[in-house]
């Protein structure tokens, strides 16, 4: 039995029977009934924390954070789905309102791409108890209402709301298979946005798309990119491209450049295996080292040395160096 999906439209609209046609058109104070594991409390702390970190906080790890019949949605669902089924762009906002710019709505038309946006999900609001769950519970009920593509499953946002994208992006590859980063990102592989296991980094790795779409007059941000990108290429992530927005300063894309965006967006050019495998051997290498480093300070009864190192090992290598982090113990 599918969730009920109930909604405010100009009649009162609840849709309870998994039978029903699914609405369609932009729909405003959408609830869902659905929780998935994925937004638990402890999902999320193996996925976006690092190893450490995630120990120290601790968690009831099948909690879930919110409460989805507190929560409302902004959907908007073109009227025909292709054969495969709708695409999906779950957005995150820098603002409490979800709302689909309306000149956005043609190039979700022309690609048979669906919008989710969460209310009260602006910058101001925690990030983990609030932002990247809800992205998660947006994403996993619109996949059980309606028709989607797997493949074609995205996660995007604008400034703030980009770089909790470019977090779950990362975090769950098995979820999203890419991402729109409007004039917002950070460097990977740092203690803000540690590294995932090494399964779910070598998917990201292989099978994610990243698409920076900035203005062009957003210096800031465009810098913030570069700094990115770079990270991302040096963690061998390189199925990216790089998009900007001609007489834009820090503002939403217009239909022009969203559309570009969309269709950067699934454009996948996947790694040659070679360079890839290549790549990752360096970082692989370095933790190496850095491990047997660590070892070798446990084995001299320098416990004190030991933890400081496993702390910077923790800060750079993420959930990759989860196998070791009890080394200090």
């Amino acid at each position: 039995m599918r969730p009920m999906l109930a909604m405010v439209l100009p009649l009162a609209l609840t849709f309870t029977d998994a039978n029903e046609t699914a609405p369609v058109g932009l729909l405003h104070d959408v609830t869902f009934d659905q929780y998935s594991s994925l937004s638990s409390v402890g999902e999320m702390h193996n996925r976006l924390l690092s190893p450490l970190v995630a120990r120290r906080l601790g968690a009831a790890p099948h909690t879930q954070p919110v409460d989805l019949a507190r929560e409302r949605f902004t959907l908007y669902v073109p009227k025909q789905a292709p054969p495969n089924g709708y695409g999906l762009l779950v957005f995150v906002s820098p603002w409490d309102q979800a709302a689909v710019p309306p000149d956005w709505t043609g190039a979700l038309d022309r690609r048979g791409m669906i919008f989710v946006s969460a209310e009260r999900s602006g910058n101001d609001t925690d990030l983990m108890q609030r932002r990247e769950p809800l992205a998660l519970l947006a994403a996993s009920n619109v996949l059980h209402r309606y028709p989607i593509d797997v493949t074609r499953v995205y996660v995007g946002g604008f400034s703030g709301g980009s770089r909790v994208a470019e977090r779950l992006a990362l975090a769950y590859p098995d979820l999203f298979h890419g991402a729109l980063l409007n004039a917002g990102s950070d460097p990977i592989g740092t203690p803000e946005v540690p590294l995932p296991s090494a399964n779910l980094f070598e998917r990201f790795q292989a099978s994610s798309r990243l698409v920076y779409l900035t203005g062009k007059n957003d210096t800031d941000h465009l810098d913030m990119d570069r700094r990115s990108r770079k990270a991302m290429n040096e963690w061998c992530v390189f199925d990216i491209t790089p998009l900007e927005v001609p007489w834009s300063g820090h503002e939403t894309p217009n239909a022009a450049a969203f559309s570009r965006g969309l269709n950067a967006l699934e454009q996948h050019d996947p790694a040659d295996p070679e360079k890839l495998n290549a790549c990752r051997e360096h970082y692989r290498d370095e933790l190496k080292d850095d491990i047997a480093r660590t070892r070798a300070l446990v084995a001299q009864g320098d416990r004190t040395d030991a933890a400081a190192e496993l702390q910077k090992i923790d800060a750079r290598f993420g959930g990759l160096a989860a196998p070791f982090y009890d080394l200090a113990n």
